[in-house]
């Protein structure tokens, strides 16, 4: 089932600058929207929500539907084709599709392995995506860091070590794989940020940890030109990424992930940046707050 507004919540379409501010574009009490991709053209947002694809307009400030057929609700896993042509989107049977992004027919690319298939990542070159896999439809299982090429051929795992891992995402150069694991501590779910080697097979690379915190770190993004990174901070001793809770946007340079440049306070997680968000220039990348009736508007500050 898609997700839907609490009574009384409201749903909030940020964009926030690399310098520290962040700006309201859209705000609804109807429509629960999720993951926000940046269109390459840099003039458009493109969420999920209520299971379908929506293109919201930076300039006019407009929501348009995009219509898909062949595929079923959508969830809020969703990454833009390089081409800028193109989106990828995983879809509540569990499998990957792509589609065009002005909308039109889908195609389902994961096959029948008996896993659910939650994409994250594609290759700068178009050509391999890179997923989380979770056997038989099992959520108590831990999540595998999975590839797959395009061209055809079986998935590749990734030995990402014990615990569950998420949210796998090429680098600009395509050279690694940045994520979110629990292998760096026994604590249930205290996920931390960490990157491997792209293209190394399973036992051949092991995870660099990239953020020792004792908050709950997830959905690392880096921006396009590599320079800088957004992540979600849970409070420590959340388990997963759930929805409706005090969160931060973090910004950090990619250089030092211990010093965040800025952070941005806000009710969320399930849903704010689950997906890369960033804008083709690397000036600014956009999230979702979902600030409920009794919380207090601290969305849009920022804290250093």
């Amino acid at each position: 089932m898609p997700r839907s507004l609490l009574p009384g919540q409201r749903c909030e379409v940020w964009i926030a600058s690399v310098t520290g501010g962040a700006a309201l574009v859209y705000s609804t009490g109807d429509l629960l929207l999720e993951a926000p991709n940046w269109a390459l053209d840099g003039g458009s947002l493109v969420l999920n929500g209520d299971g379908k694809l929506w293109a919201l307009d930076v300039g006019s400030r407009t929501l348009d539907h995009v219509p898909l057929t062949g595929i079923p609700d959508l969830n809020n896993d969703h990454v833009l084709a390089p081409d800028g042509a193109g989106i990828f989107l995983s879809a509540n049977d569990g499998h990957i599709y792509r589609a065009p992004l002005r909308g039109g027919e889908a195609a389902r690319i994961t096959p029948d392995d008996g896993s659910f298939h939650f994409l994250h990542g594609v290759s700068p070159d178009g050509g391999e995506l890179a997923y989380v896999g979770i056997d038989d439809g099992d959520f108590s299982r831990p999540g595998r860091l999975l590839t797959l090429r395009l061209e055809g051929g079986p998935p590749s795992m990734l030995d990402t070590g014990p615990g569950h891992c998420d949210g796998p995402e090429y680098s600009p150069d395509g050279q690694w794989l940045y994520f979110n694991t629990e292998a760096f501590t026994a604590a249930p779910g205290h996920a931390q940020i960490a990157r491997i080697r792209a293209g190394s097979s399973a036992g051949e690379a092991k995870p660099e940890h990239l953020l020792a915190s004792d908050t709950v770190d997830w959905f690392p993004h880096l921006s396009p030109d590599g320079r800088l990174a957004s992540y979600l901070r849970f409070p420590g001793g959340t388990l997963g990424h759930p929805a409706d809770l005090p969160v931060d946007v973090v910004l950090v340079s990619t250089c030092d992930w211990a010093t965040p440049l800025h952070s941005w306070p806000l009710s969320g997680g399930q849903g704010t940046l689950n997906v890369n968000s960033w804008s083709p220039d690397s000036t600014r990348f956009a999230f979702v707050a979902y600030p409920l009736p009794d919380a207090q508007a601290t969305k849009g500050s920022s804290r250093d």
